[in-house]
Formats: C-alpha cells, sequence, structure tokens
C-alpha cells in the first residue's frame, strides 16, 4: 500500500511515520511506501532524515516489520500517481503566513488565531484555491485513491476538496480527521476510571467547534455521572479550561477550541499580553531546527533526537494563551506524546484497507446525520467505516446553542469557499464579518485590507 503526504517537509510528519512503524496488523494491509512531497526541498530532506533514523533506531530495537520505503519528491503528479492513500497536511504561505494571520486581527483587538475567527478565515482564504488544485489533480491522476484531509481549517478544506470529485461524476473519497475530539473523548474516559478503547462517544459538531454529549460504557452513560464530580471533572484539560461550573450548565463537554468562544475577552487578553503568538513562537522554534538539520543536526548528528526535543517542547505549550488565562497550569504528560491525529489516520486507513469496520470521529459530509444542515456539509460526527468508506451516524436533536454556532459557522465556511471559487471580495467580507469572533463589519472590512484585500 502507497501513502503518498502532501506537506512532507512538515514538522510532524514523523508521528505519521511512527504509527506506521508501529502498525502490526495484517501484512496484506500496511504501508510499504511512503512518499513524501513539498514544495521545499531542504525541508523535505531533513524530515527524511529524521524518518531514516526513526527507521534504523527501530530496527536495532527489533520491533515490528519493515519499515515503509521512503521516497522524496517536489513533483505532484509523481507523489500522486499510484497512490492507495494522499494525506493533505500542507500549509499555504508557511508560518510567516500564520503570523501574519494572527497578527492583523489582535491589531483590531479580537482573536488572532489559526483556525478560529479572523485568522482562521484569512487562513482559509489562502488555502482553499490550493486545496482545490489539488484536489483536481488527484481527480485526474489518481481517482482511485483515498484523500485523508489535515489541511487546517479543516472543516472548509474537507469540503472544498469533496466538491471536486462529486462535480466529475467520482465518488468523494475525502475525509477529514483531527485530533481534537478523540484527546477530548480519552481524556474524558480516563478522568470516570473507564478504558477509553471500550466507550462509546456521542459528538456533534463542526471542526473545532464540537461538543461530547453522552459517553456510555456497557450500555450505561457515565458523562452525568462526571459532571456531578468536580475533581474528576476537573482533572483533565477540558475541565481546567473550562471549568466544572460552566461545564455543568453547559450539560456537555466541549471542544477544547470553544474556549476562544466561551471565554474570548480572556483569551484576547491573554494572547495580546503574550511575548509572541503561538505562530511567532512556532516559526523562530521550528527555524532552529531546520537551519540545524541543514547544518547536519545536534551535537550528536542524530536528527531523531533533535526533532524529538523540539517536538516536546511544541507539545508543552500548546493552547497556552488558553491555559495562561485559566490559571497557568501544565498539560498532562499523557497529553504530551504528540499522537492523536496519525492515529486516527492509521485507523481510518486500516478500516478501509482491510475491510476492518470501525467506528471514527471524522469530518465527512452529512447525509442528514445533523438533520438542520444539508447533505452536503461536512460536519465532525462519529462514522462507521469499512472498505466502503465513512458513514456518518445520526446525532438526533442538537441543542440550540450548540446549533446555532454550527449554523453561523457553516455559512463563514461556504462564503470562505465561495469567495475562493470566485474570487469575490464581498464573499471574503462576508465571511469574516459573520464570524461571531468578529464583532463589527468596519473590524472585518480593515483586516480584510490589512491582509492585502482579496484576489481570488
Amino acid at each position: 500500500m502507497r501513502l503518498t503526504v502532501l506537506g512532507g517537509g512538515g514538522f510532524r510528519v514523523p508521528l505519521v511515520y511512527r504509527a506506521l512503524l508501529d502498525d502490526s496488523g495484517d501484512p496484506a494491509g500496511r504501508c510499504t511506501e511512503l512518499v513524501l512531497y513539498d514544495t521545499d526541498r531542504g525541508r523535505l530532506d531533513a524530515i527524511g532524515a529524521v524518518l531514516a533514523r526513526q527507521a534504523a533506531r527501530r530496527a536495532g530495537e527489533g520491533h515490528g516489520g519493515p519499515a515503509p520505503a521512503v521516497r522524496l519528491t517536489t513533483e505532484l503528479d509523481d507523489a500522486l500517481r499510484g497512490a492507495d492513500f494522499v494525506f493533505s497536511a500542507i500549509r499555504v504561505g508557511g508560518l510567516e503566513g500564520r503570523v501574519r494571520d494572527e497578527r492583523i486581527p489582535l491589531a483590531e483587538g479580537v482573536l488572532g488565531q489559526e483556525t478560529v475567527g479572523a485568522g482562521g478565515v484569512l487562513y482559509g482564504l489562502r488555502t482553499l484555491p490550493v486545496a482545490v488544485r489539488i484536489a483536481e489533480r488527484v481527480a485526474a491522476v489518481a481517482p482511485d485513491a483515498w484523500v485523508i484531509n489535515f489541511t487546517n481549517p479543516a472543516g472548509m478544506v474537507t469540503e472544498a476538496m469533496g466538491r471536486v470529485f462529486r462535480e466529475r461524476g467520482l465518488p468523494d473519497r475525502v475525509i477529514g480527521i483531527c485530533d481534537s475530539p478523540v484527546g477530548l473523548c480519552r481524556r474524558a474516559a480516563r478522568a470516570l476510571g473507564a478504558d477509553p478503547d471500550r466507550a462509546d462517544y456521542d459528538y456533534v459538531g463542526l471542526n473545532h467547534l464540537g461538543w461530547l454529549r453522552r459517553l456510555t460504557v456497557d450500555g450505561r452513560d457515565l458523562l452525568p455521572g462526571l459532571l456531578g464530580d468536580r475533581a474528576a471533572l476537573e482533572s483533565f484539560e477540558e475541565g481546567k479550561l473550562f471549568g466544572a461550573d460552566w461545564l455543568r450548565a453547559l450539560g456537555a463537554l466541549p471542544n477544547e477550541y470553544l474556549h476562544y468562544y466561551y471565554f474570548n475577552r480572556e483569551t484576547v487578553a491573554s494572547v495580546t499580553a503574550a511575548e509572541a503568538t503561538r505562530g511567532e513562537f512556532l516559526h523562530r522554534q521550528q527555524a532552529r531546527f531546520y537551519a540545524g538539520e541543514a547544518a547536519g543536526g545536534d551535537a550528536a548528528g542524530d536528527p531523531y533526537e533533535a526533532w524529538e526535543r523540539t517536538r516536546l517542547e511544541r507539545e508543552e505549550t500548546y493552547m497556552a494563551e488558553s491555559r495562561e488565562a485559566t490559571g497557568g497550569w501544565q498539560r498532562d504528560s499523557c497529553d504530551l506524546d504528540g499522537g492523536g491525529y496519525d492515529r486516527v489516520a492509521l485507523a481510518l486507513m486500516r478500516a478501509i484497507a482491510r475491510n476492518e469496520r470501525t467506528k471514527l470521529i471524522l469530518n465527512v459530509p452529512g447525509r442528514g446525520a445533523v438533520p438542520a444542515l444539508d447533505a452536503d456539509a461536512v460536519v465532525e460526527v462519529p462514522c462507521l467505516v469499512d472498505a466502503g468508506g465513512a458513514r456518518p451516524l445520526a446525532t438526533g436533536a442538537v441543542a440550540p446553542d450548540q446549533l446555532g454556532l454550527m449554523l453561523t459557522l457553516k455559512a463563514v465556511e461556504r462564503s470562505a469557499i465561495g469567495a475562493a471559487e470566485s474570487g469575490s471580495r464581498a464573499a471574503a467580507l462576508r465571511a469574516l464579518a459573520l464570524h461571531p469572533l468578529v464583532d463589527s463589519v468596519r473590524v472585518a472590512e480593515r483586516i480584510l485590507d490589512a491582509a492585502g484585500g482579496f484576489r481570488g
């Protein structure tokens, strides 16, 4: 099986390779070739060196089967030909673009964040045209491949890429993944003393905008008990972020990104007061890593060790501004291993390639799973996955407060998609101004102008 990673020079690619190395399932369904594509040859070579060292370390430990062969390329069609799965994890504009997406809104006193608020819309407007062109090439060169999208903003990008296949009469094989829902569900189960792998989760929302509504073990919903136990509830990340009182008022556990909505003022103040935005921190950190690899790695000459030290620092500082706004607590060690989206991707590929039926929370067209949204609207819900792909499970009625946010954000996503398709400034402005974290049309206009206007 051949897996192609778009954005193959990205910092988190070794996590995907680690998951492939750990795969001990049916050899007939294992990844035998990993193709890494990137427009930046230097970053591609740096990550290639990390992966080579990973494979050597694993062979020395005597664990697992043969490591997938790794091939590097800067030619998109070459990367796509013969692929069984295409994992899209691109960053259009690099971290320099992310820094601008954060700083421009902050100058107007509104949230600057990679996927949420005005920053997320700016990132989407820049990314969607490139993602659509990639989908067009996949449809032309590898029409039977499954596309696993991790490119942010994942919901709108997944929906835009899926449209390309449907418009050509091809099966919609674009599935979006995110590590946030699985992390929330597993942390909640552990707080209850339950085995996360034995629990069933009722989760509904859009990407970075979802809620865990029930957590069931042996047919019994344990979430009310968790909400009633302050110590257990505040023992894990989401409980610390939101506080027991607010979670009880909601009657559900929100995705961590909802902290930007529920505690917007506090978070904006924390981000504004910080020495650097998240993008600025990562830009400096990763520049050091890639520059070091270009110069031959760390003092010990081990590119994997240099990568691992950088990764751990990255995980320790994840969502630092929200944690600072709620007391400055540190992340638990079990949340620092960096796993999540890589394991979701592997589980998804395994279910499809081996026809191993499983249930995963994914971003897919809802097909009526959320009654208030049309069939093509990409939602983030539990899905049954097998060789036929991912089938969303019906969610039933959605609470009015949750549905209201979902409908508003879906309008934002579709306005951004429309702007990318048509080049319409009006559509781009609508995407920004309709976002609930942008408090004025005039603010939206100034943000759009500061970002260079809109040239679809």
